[in-house]
């Protein structure tokens, strides 16, 4: 059976098995995972290509915005579930991969289409890299290359947390993908326990908080999992993350009208945020036919919230939503495929 690229001890044991030379292993993972060449460019010279598995996923679909420089990739794991992964091209050039860490979400959030799949499977921490290596290649055919990773696509990272390690240990290892920790974001529906042990563990990767409200009963109805993990706690865990990190920490508030977008709602924000060193990032709303109650915030009014928190001192931004021309909202191409899969095939929820 084939090894695949990511699988360290595999191809220690298949180069020993074969009497390799270790630095063509060597050359072959740095133009796969550095320098993002093509799988027969990468294989041309290698002595025993039919002993090499590059890819993880089976690229399923693509899906490129006609208004912006956005492209959704689609790719069919092995028990057959399909997963998502967002390639954004940002006008000043520079280049972001949103990736999954799984297939649903059970954190199932009212605002997000994953979390309405009604099914949450692990991806293995080849199947997390596979993403990178696919759009890295993917990037490299347009000369351009990969800047930022995100764990912002489908799935709660922490919920696999085991594998969102070992998928960051193969992405800061200078052996295999050596990308800066600095250009990596963790995104979490909050998470205290995880989010100080990630802290910890990569005190230079960046990690993201979707907040959303800072009253607790408007939280819970956002974000159900929030029942776990009080506001107090989640506000004490990011001060420990403070003193564990020297970058900011991002504060992901998706703006919703009647729900969390009133002048209260800010200077309840501003006095919660109140000596964090945090970056907040106001979302604007993606609708989803699951969720019809939910309205986005008009555009004058997300500017007049974003100007009370930044007179406020809170460093502040508003995201502008890219490929709003391919569903860009997580999920919303692969929701009903995969609860078609996950019937037939009679998965079972692990998270």
């Amino acid at each position: 059976m084939p090894v695949s690229i990511f699988n360290t001890p595999g191809l220690d044991k298949l180069r020993s098995e074969l009497r390799l030379d270790p630095q063509k292993i060597r050359q072959l993972r740095r133009s796969l995972l550095k320098r993002f060449v093509s799988d027969e460019t990468a294989l041309d010279k290698f002595e025993a290509p039919e002993h090499i598995d590059c890819h993880a996923l089976e690229l399923f679909r693509r899906c490129d915005s006609k208004i912006d420089g956005a492209s959704k990739l689609l790719f069919r794991t092995a028990t057959g579930m399909l997963i998502e992964s967002v390639v954004l091209r940002i006008a000043s050039g520079r280049t972001t991969l949103c990736v999954s860490s799984q297939v649903g979400c059970a954190a199932a959030c009212e605002f997000c289409a994953t979390g309405k799949m009604g099914v949450a499977q692990n991806l293995s921490a080849s199947e997390i890299l596979d993403q990178v290596l696919q759009a890295g290649q993917l990037l490299a055919c347009e000369d351009h290359r990969l800047r930022n990773i995100v764990f912002m696509g489908m799935g709660e990272p922490f919920h696999n947390e085991d594998n969102l390690y070992g998928s960051l240990d193969a992405l800061v290892a200078p052996e295999l993908f050596h990308h800066p920790p600095t250009k990596i974001l963790v995104s979490t529906v909050g998470i205290p326990d995880a989010m100080v042990r990630c802290a910890r563990r990569y005190p230079e990767v960046n990690l993201a908080l979707s907040l959303h409200s800072v009253r607790q009963q408007v939280r819970e109805r956002l974000i159900p999992l929030a029942k776990k993990y009080a506001l107090e706690e989640l506000q004490q865990t990011l001060r420990k993350v403070n003193r564990l990190q020297r970058s900011t920490v991002m504060i992901e508030y998706l703006l919703l009208a009647g729900v969390n977008d009133a002048v209260d709602d800010a200077q309840e924000l501003i006095d919660w945020l109140s000596g964090l060193n945090v970056h907040v990032n106001l979302i604007p709303y993606n609708p989803i036919e699951d969720a019809p109650e939910l309205i986005g915030t008009e555009r004058s009014e997300r500017d007049a919230f974003a100007g009370l928190l930044k007179r406020a001192g809170l460093q502040t931004t508003i995201r502008y939503s890219l490929g709003n021309d391919i569903a860009a909202a997580c999920g919303q191409l692969v929701k009903k495929e995969n609860r078609q899969i996950a019937q037939l095939n009679n998965f079972q929820t692990r998270v």
